[in-house]
């Protein structure tokens, strides 16, 4: 995948400069500044310099459109004409975020003052009036029905501003990498859980990428080929990423090894960056065998960026991949009872797990039964790491488009169910009850993501970028 593109231009008036000696120059160093501050690995910073006509402005927007940019900062470094703007906003077509920063915390007034010269002190003045043209660019992007965001700050040494650019960066490049995301579905959905049926066609227009409708059959035949050599070492690659309890039949192990090697050559050979599935397999021997063994090959999977989720369930692994390219996890799961003692909610699911985000080593344990689920075999408990996590749900109602419902809070220790399953206990803010119910007031589907960190504001950046709802 491409590195993602971030264009950024600086504004001026062409008329100040034959007025106001090195006023040019001066300008044209803040945009190399934020130049230098966006370039970081990963991204291709498209620099146009500063623009201060409107010819020039036609020229800009025509040159992003050409360099594919995923965002524009635009710098307003004086005050410049609302016509250098507009033209490269709307034939770029890509969201802007107009960065308001001011090249000192104040002017130096003294020293402002004692200049003497008129003409040299209002070209000094204009070296500081960024802020200046920012209603007007306002209100013409308001009338021209284009979205735009903007950030208030300082040049330099101003980590809340600079924060709030590095939020938009990642919210751009997990926008990216949606979009070149191909997701595969395999097998069909849990009968009558109707609420994560999903609009495939609404996915791919919203959210961009690919989704690639897979056979439970294509995994089972690839499994076949497994060699006894490939099954030797991933069992060996178990016992050294996860806690294999002793009761665990090396039948079991091998079983679960023969479908992580099938599986990781599925991915690949489809290039898959996302994975749903669920499939009963029943009167299917083969197929009954792969999806049956499948925990700890789809938790190897989820822990390499390419997460997996269970019951079919579109709308989830779509979260659970945004959670795990903002860098902080997505781990599949479900709130499903409370501690009024403790004011906490205990949220877990069956399946796979993230072990980038467990807290100690994943134990693996067998199970007589995969409850509600045909087959028996290995499955993984864990609880997520202790400290601030954010959940997140990618909502579909029905009367709109898709939508991100999040909350953050906090994952704490405390007694857990030791069923084999992944188990955390988590506090709000706003206390168990008042969460739950709040919650819900959304009308998510039961399954939700969770990640490390509070991550709510980069996830609503993404929303605007996408243009949906980030509630």
């Amino acid at each position: 995948m491409r590195d993602v593109r971030i264009g950024l231009f600086g504004i001026g008036l062409d008329t100040y400069w034959p007025q106001f000696a090195g006023l040019k120059e001066r300008l044209q160093g803040y945009v190399q500044r934020v130049a230098n501050r966006l370039a970081r690995p990963g991204v291709a910073v498209v620099n146009l310099g500063l623009i201060d006509s409107p010819p020039k402005a036609l020229e800009a927007g025509h040159r992003f459109r050409q360099e594919d940019v995923d965002l524009i900062f635009l710098h307003v470094t004086t005050y410049a004409l609302s016509a250098t703007v507009l033209p490269v906003v709307q034939r770029a077509r890509v969201p802007v975020v107009v960065l308001n920063l001011q090249p000192a915390p104040a002017i130096d007034y003294e020293f402002f003052n004692r200049m003497g010269d008129l003409t040299e002190m209002t070209g000094e003045w204009l070296a500081h009036c960024g802020a200046c043209p920012v209603p007007e660019i306002a209100n013409v992007f308001r009338r021209a029905r284009i979205d735009f965001h903007q950030i208030t700050g300082l040049l330099d040494e101003d980590p809340v501003c600079w924060n709030e650019v590095e939020a938009w960066i990642e919210a751009a490049r997990v926008a990216h990498v949606l979009f070149h995301n191909r997701l595969g579905v395999m097998g069909h959905y849990y009968s009558g859980m109707l609420d994560i049926y999903s609009d495939l066609t609404q996915h791919t227009a919203t959210l961009g990428g690919h989704i690639e409708i897979l056979e439970v059959d294509e995994l089972a035949a690839v499994r076949r080929e497994v060699t006894p050599e490939q099954i030797d070492c991933r069992v060996a690659h178990f016992r050294d990423v996860f806690d294999v309890q002793p009761d665990c039949p090396q039948a079991e192990l091998e079983r679960a090894a023969r479908t992580s090697v099938a599986l990781d050559r599925l991915v690949a050979d489809r290039d898959l960056g996302s994975l749903a599935y669920y499939y009963k397999g029943t009167g299917i021997a083969d197929n009954e065998d792969a999806m049956s063994s499948i925990i700890l090959g789809n938790s190897l999977l989820t822990a390499r960026g390419i997460p997996v989720a269970g019951e079919y369930e579109v709308k989830n692994v779509q979260a659970m991949k945004i959670l795990d390219t903002f860098g902080v996890g997505g781990s599949f799961t479900e709130y499903y009872a409370m501690d009024y003692d403790r004011d906490e909610i205990l949220m877990g699911h069956d399946g796979p797990g993230h072990i980038a985000i467990a807290e100690g080593k994943i134990k693996v344990r067998p199970l007589r039964v995969y409850h509600g689920k045909v087959g028996t075999g290995l499955s993984v408990e864990m609880s997520v790491k202790h400290g601030a996590v954010t959940l997140l749900s990618v909502v579909e109602r029905g009367d709109g488009p898709l939508s991100l419902l999040v909350a953050e809070g906090e994952s704490v220790p405390g007694p857990i169910l030791e069923i084999g399953n992944t188990n955390s206990r988590y506090r709000f803010g706003i206390g168990a009850r008042r969460f739950v119910t709040a919650w819900n007031s959304h009308a998510p589907a039961h399954h939700c993501a969770v990640g490390v960190g509070h991550i709510a504001n980069r996830i609503e950046m993404l929303g605007k970028l996408l243009r949906i709802v980030s509630i």
